[in-house]
């Protein structure tokens, strides 16, 4: 599909957003193949819904074709982004759906400076991020798997582990910092964190 479209399926995400902003439809087929099924992980794993989590998939995409220009490469990788995106409009979801849920972890996104292009980047990717989730204390490692995994927020976490909410947020806040020093040892310490 996207080679007959003339898109090269080495185009760089940086390229393809150029093509988008020029309105180029085969380039939005480019970027979704390469991360709605990375996406749909996400959406589902927060939303245990399949229908809802391809609806926000939807709109992600359409959002990206309408706003290309707001994503920012010195920012973090398109990939990164996006997972951003879905994670918080599949909570936006959950709360409009639960209104009685509490706030949701909304602070602290350690956005990856990582290019998500191949296979074997990814992969590498996911086995440092693994490995960083293995070393933090095992608490710190069950919030941040419950909040940004499961999307619960800080006050459905703290009954959960049955744990005080402050602790709860002390523990995500202390792995969130850990995990930036772990996955990005250079801004750590250019910012005075580490």
């Amino acid at each position: 599909m996207s080679a007959e479209a003339g898109v090269d399926s080495r185009a760089t995400d940086a390229a393809l957003i150029a093509r988008i902003m020029q309105r180029d439809e085969a380039a939005l087929e480019a970027l979704y193949d390469r991360y709605a099924g990375m996406l749909s992980s996400v959406l589902n794993r927060i939303l245990h819904d399949a229908q809802a989590a391809e609806e926000i998939l939807q709109d992600i995409f359409y959002q990206l074709w309408r706003n290309a220009a707001r994503f920012e490469p010195s920012r973090g990788s398109l990939g990164a982004w996006l997972a951003v995106i879905a994670r918080h409009r599949a909570i936006s979801r959950l709360r409009r759906h639960n209104p009685a849920a509490g706030d949701p972890l909304l602070e602290g996104v350690v956005a990856s400076p990582f290019n998500f292009e191949g296979a074997m980047a990814q992969r590498q990717l996911l086995g440092r991020v693994k490995g960083a989730m293995e070393s933090l204390p095992a608490e710190q490692r069950i919030a941040i798997e419950l909040a940004y995994f499961e999307g619960m927020t800080h006050s459905e976490i703290a009954r959960h582990t049955g744990d005080p909410l402050g602790t709860v947020k002390t523990r995500l806040r202390s792995a969130l910092g850990t995990l930036k020093r772990t996955l990005h040892p250079q801004t750590a310490s250019t910012t005075g964190t580490a």
